[in-house]
């Protein structure tokens, strides 16, 4: 119990583009060149050449254009490992904003990242973003982190993810705006900042030190700014765990709309 306690003033909030493709190369061939009738010929270098175009242009294939997440930038993308098939992204509406959305994304081989959700309504941190966050200032970390441990009060709804149910998950208190945090862990998915992958999501190590933080959770949304943590609703929460795939080495995305732009 004192476990959760700890992770409820350190990571959350505690009162204090389908692809598109290119149009095929080339158009319709042409009329292949004729031949005088008052030559008797057959067959002319011309003809040869007009035969080798209609057969080129008949095994051109329309291409397919990988696409990226929109709104991330160059450096942004090159953190996401390449073995990684599903994005969480989370964007931020300002980088002093507790205001963010949350979309899935997986990505094919060939038509590259597409969404796999609508952007959800998502809480950040109170303060809104830092790309070096440290315990107690508010702020969520920005970068790229990965998921692959989940828990929660309520039983596992099916996710594929690593799942630790327990009473340790009970939320109480009041939030930033006066709202009740009751509820906020019945679902959760550890983020992988400053904690031990492959553990519960109350596991305490922290291997950057404690004055970095952890306990940042993706978790069911209080109606409230957070700690640091990243909120949803219920429903959503929930529609979450079921498409976390660990086969898919799934990461989060995470930052303020400016940042994740670099």
């Amino acid at each position: 119990m004192l476990l959760a306690t700890g992770l409820l003033l350190t990571g959350c909030g505690v009162a204090g583009g389908n692809a598109e493709t290119a149009d095929k190369a080339g158009s319709v061939p042409g009329d292949r060149a004729s031949t005088s009738s008052n030559t008797g010929n057959t067959g002319t270098g011309n003809d040869t050449v007009s035969v080798d175009t209609e057969a080129q242009k008949a095994q051109e294939t329309q291409e397919v254009i990988p696409q990226d997440i929109p709104g991330l930038g160059r450096s942004t993308r090159a953190e996401i490992p390449s073995e990684t098939t599903q994005a969480v992204v989370v964007t931020g509406t300002d980088e002093d904003s507790s205001d963010s959305s949350l979309q899935v994304y997986e990505r094919d081989p060939v038509a590259g990242w597409t969404p796999v959700t609508d952007p959800w309504p998502a809480h950040n941190a109170k303060r809104g973003w830092t790309e070096d966050h440290s315990q107690g200032d508010l702020r969520s970390p920005i970068g790229v982190f990965t998921l692959t441990d989940a828990g929660g009060l309520f039983d596992d709804p099916g996710t594929k993810l690593t799942y630790d149910q327990g009473p340790a998950f009970t939320a109480s208190g009041d939030g930033f705006d006066g709202e009740p945090l009751e509820g906020s862990f019945d679902y959760v998915v550890a983020i992988n900042y400053n904690r031990v992958p492959g553990t519960t999501p109350l596991d305490w190590t922290r291997p950057l030190g404690m004055e970095k933080g952890g306990g940042i959770w993706i978790h069911v949304d209080h109606d409230g700014p957070t700690q640091a943590c990243v909120s949803i609703h219920r429903d959503r929460m929930r529609e979450l765990l079921l498409l976390l795939d660990p086969e898919k080495r799934p990461v989060v995305v995470m930052g303020d709309a400016e940042s994740l732009s670099r």
